[in-house]
């Protein structure tokens, strides 16, 4: 029997663009609101015990690094689209939602490319800017 996939998202509003676009043809996705909480905390470690694969993607900017090293670390989950390569595409086409990157650099333990691309563009990404790449993965068969 296959493993069930479970998406990790950081940012409630892109659960709601995934449930207005998706709908009941949305993969399982979990949100955290930031860095998990009891209840997220509880829902995560119940799944990974029941050996779902969790894949895990956030805000780019600092705090979002360091919530993903948390989920990856805590939980085992893998990173989806959270790559140097993935936050540069995310610059060039989403321009209309960067925020100026500020705070202390956060080294991703995924991908050492991460944080230099960030240091070197200085600009943060939200979740909600990426969407449409995200909900690819999201779209079940």
């Amino acid at each position: 029997m296959a493993k069930l996939t479970v998406f990790v998202c950081e940012n409630p509003k892109l659960v709601a663009i995934a449930a207005d676009w998706l709908g009941v043809r949305c993969a399982a996705l979990v949100c955290t609101d930031g860095m998990p909480a009891a209840a997220q905390r509880t829902l995560l470690t119940q799944l990974a015990q029941a050996g779902a694969r969790l894949r895990h993607h956030g805000d780019v900017y600092w705090p979002g690094v360091q919530i993903a090293n948390h989920v990856i670390a805590t939980w085992g989950a893998t990173p989806w689209r959270s790559g140097a390569p993935d936050y540069d595409a995310a610059t060039a086409s989403a321009p209309h939602t960067r925020h100026d990157l500020s705070g202390a650099c956060v080294i991703a333990s995924w991908d050492a490319a991460l944080a230099p691309a960030m240091q070197r563009y200085g600009l943060a990404v939200a979740e909600e800017a990426v969407a449409a790449a995200l909900l690819e993965n999201l779209r079940r068969a």
